[in-house]
């Protein structure tokens, strides 16, 4: 767990909300310029540091006139009261080295005072928003491109690494200055100065053996050389020759399970593409027999023809009717 100091364990604990004015101080930031490397195909970083000098949680937020050319990590965060903060800024890189080294690019960076506990994921737009009363502090810094041949900065582990001066470190520092209290004991210049007496320390004790070792091989002298040392060698050699037929072998057996697989995949599509010809001439087939039958239905209407409708009773009915009545009548007067 992080070692919280008394300082801030009695700030966070029991310190009345300050009132910010205008003409007070919320972070220190150091450098004050953005200093690149100008490489070909090569990405250039450089790292800024935010010093809260308030009894107060500040939250900050970077942007750029240039946000395609640039990458802010992170772009937004929270200080804690009396401490410090690192961002890292890394340029793109270029296709080709500029006609010219002034850029006009620009960087703004943002803060304002915020509650006591707010985190970084409580950050919003709404935050920086000058509303009222409200203070936000913007401080620019400008970009400065230096050449690979002129920059002080060398290289290490692929990656630029600038100089520490001792001279910066232990200058002191303007009356008017703010003095920041350390963190967990030490401070990050103290730290990297320790680093560096260390790293010395490990680089000269190396010497030293390497130094012990050469004069112990020249005590020795000269050994003849044997056969023997030359065993481990064509050890290394018959290894190296079994690793490449090795390899051959499953480069080998690998392309013929990829033929056996392209072969199965292709019988699968001929047997895919018969099926799918026989549900084509299905489906013909079923087509010209549905046409057929509309053709037989329209003969058979033809053929009929339309029938004609009666109405009223035949006239034979009527006769036998009639003849029916009369013989009645006969019979009831005879």
């Amino acid at each position: 767990m992080p070692v919280i100091s008394q300082f801030e364990f009695d700030s966070q604990a029991s310190s009345p909300p300050v009132q910010i004015t205008t003409n007070m101080q919320l972070v220190e930031i150091q450098p004050r310029e953005l200093k690149f490397i100008i490489e070909v195909k090569k990405q250039s970083s450089c790292t800024v540091h935010l010093a809260n000098v308030t009894d107060q949680y500040i939250a900050f937020k970077v942007k750029t006139t240039s946000p395609k050319k640039y990458c802010v990590r992170p772009n937004v965060g929270i200080i804690k009261p009396k401490s410090t903060y690192s961002f890292t800024v890394t340029m793109q890189a270029q296709k080709s080295a500029p006609s010219e080294m002034l850029c006009k690019d620009k960087f703004l960076i943002q803060s304002t005072v915020v509650p006591f506990g707010t985190t970084e994921e409580e950050i919003t737009p709404v935050m920086f928003v000058r509303e009222g009363e409200k203070y936000i502090e913007e401080t620019k810094l400008r970009v400065v491109l230096t050449s690979a041949s002129n920059s002080p900065v060398s290289p290490v582990d692929g990656a630029p690494k600038q100089e520490a001066s001792y001279d910066e470190a232990l200058s002191p520092k303007e009356p008017n200055s703010p003095v920041l209290l350390p963190v967990n004991g030490l401070s990050k210049q103290e730290r990297s100065c320790e680093q560096l007496m260390k790293e010395e320390a490990n680089k000269n004790v190396t010497n030293m053996e390497e130094s012990s070792l050469l004069e112990a091989t020249e005590r020795l002298g000269p050994h003849p050389a044997k056969a023997e040392e030359f065993y481990p060698r064509k050890d290394k050699g018959s290894k190296g020759v079994k690793h490449v037929e090795e390899a051959k072998l499953k480069l080998v057996t690998d392309i013929e399970e990829l033929k056996s697989k392209i072969s199965a995949m292709d019988s699968k599509f001929i047997e895919a593409k018969h099926t799918i010809a026989k549900l084509n001439e299905e489906k013909s087939h079923t087509i010209q027999e549905s046409e057929k039958l509309k053709q037989e239905l329209a003969v058979l209407r033809r053929r009929s023809g339309p029938r004609k409708v009666r109405v009223g009773f035949p006239p034979l009915f009527v006769c036998m009717v009639a003849l029916i009545a009369l013989m009645i009548g006969f019979s009831f007067r005879a």
